[in-house]
């Protein structure tokens, strides 16, 4: 569901994972399938929360923000295992998982930015534990090794000294996971032409 900047090249061979012969698995293609929806619906909604910043608060320019990003901590979720030469599912997948847990916490941000939007940010928050559901069970149908998650929300919400860096934060917030959701898309698309 979720992919930030992958590679163009093409991936050469998949390593660990007993996908090769899954590529035809019509369960895990119609697996597939859905959850490229999913993540389309997913980043159609991180794409509405930023256009409604950029109306609401004005912050629609990344470059305009760069200096002040410097002093805030915003989690960017790692994906360099879904678009590596040696992509291995298991892995891609696990970091996909954990990349959503992280944006999950972090869009209260968003939700405490735009008050009169909280229906949608809440939206998002169940598609993806949906998503990350759906893909768990995924790796648990083709046997690979799957962390499970408490159910409360143990990651911290970030913190800001001003008011400023709040809607600052919350614009990089929702800028790192759209390219989350793009890379992770990729790879997604990757694994159906496998």
């Amino acid at each position: 569901l979720l992919l930030a900047v992958l590679l163009w090249a093409p991936w050469w061979a998949l390593h660990g994972a007993p996908l090769t012969e899954l590529s035809g698995d019509q369960d895990f293609q119609l697996f597939l399938q859905r959850n490229l929806e999913f993540t389309r619906k997913i980043r159609g909604d991180v794409a509405a929360l930023q256009r409604l910043l950029c109306d609401t608060l004005q912050l629609c320019k990344e470059d305009e923000l760069l200096l002040v990003r410097q002093d805030l901590d915003i989690a960017q979720a790692p994906l360099e295992q879904c678009h590596r030469r040696t992509f291995q599912a298991e892995t891609c997948f696990s970091q996909i998982r954990a990349g959503l847990r992280v944006y999950h916490g972090s869009l209260a941000t968003i939700q405490a930015l735009l008050p009169g939007h909280a229906g949608l940010v809440e939206t998002l928050q169940l598609d993806m534990a949906n998503l990350s559901s759906n893909i768990q069970q995924q790796m648990e149908d083709l046997g690979l090794a799957t962390v499970t998650y408490p159910t409360e929300n143990q990651d911290p919400v970030p913190t800001f000294s001003s008011h400023f860096h709040h809607q600052v934060g919350g614009f990089f917030i929702l800028a790192n996971f759209q390219r989350f959701l793009e890379t992770a898309y990729r790879a997604l698309r990757h694994l159906t032409s496998l």
